[in-house]
């Protein structure tokens, strides 16, 4: 389990932009893999792709009973944390400079839709194939495909009027 802990904390905080929040679902998610890992076969798919589905689920359950909560939020509540990467090789103005574009793209992730938003995090963020989203959102191909592109669209509008351009 060690080695999928990074990837299971990843796609929380990318889907929620809590770190406090995607440390919590990330216990949830072992915890409900070592209650439910009788259940993995993996004639249906690869762990990593089992993994990824059951942090999936537990995702959309924390969105439905969350979403009162996050009506009533304030802004500054809203604000996602800046995160914290330790690399010996970038100069701090460059550690700056990573932390707020990481922000201000968690920002925008934030504004797309559940259903865009994991297909992006799951293709772009994840590194997942095409046939392994399919597996974890359980929807066809043609709407995985579909759902990545519109998702990199929106993405792309939503960070433009954040007044970021492509490099």
């Amino acid at each position: 389990m060690r080695r999928h802990t990074r990837r299971v904390y990843n796609l929380c905080y990318r889907f929620t932009g809590n770190a406090a929040s995607s440390e919590d679902l990330s216990q949830e998610v072992f915890l409900r893999i070592y209650r439910t890992l009788p259940s993995y076969r993996p004639e249906q798919g690869a762990f990593p792709t089992w993994l990824t589905s059951v942090t999936r689920n537990l995702l959309v359950d924390h969105y439905r009973r969350t979403r009162r909560d996050r009506l009533t939020d304030s802004i500054e509540d809203a604000m996602p944390q800046l995160e914290e990467k330790h690399s010996p090789a970038r100069t701090p103005d460059r550690l700056a400079q990573a932390s707020e574009l990481s922000a201000q793209l968690q920002r925008g992730l934030a504004r797309l839709s559940p259903e865009l938003r994991e297909a992006v995090i799951l293709r772009d963020l994840q590194g997942l194939d095409y046939a392994e989203v399919q597996k974890v959102l359980q929807v066809p191909e043609g709407t995985v495909k579909s759902r990545i592109n519109r998702g990199r669209i929106e993405l792309a509008r939503v960070l433009e009027e954040m007044g970021l351009r492509p490099a």
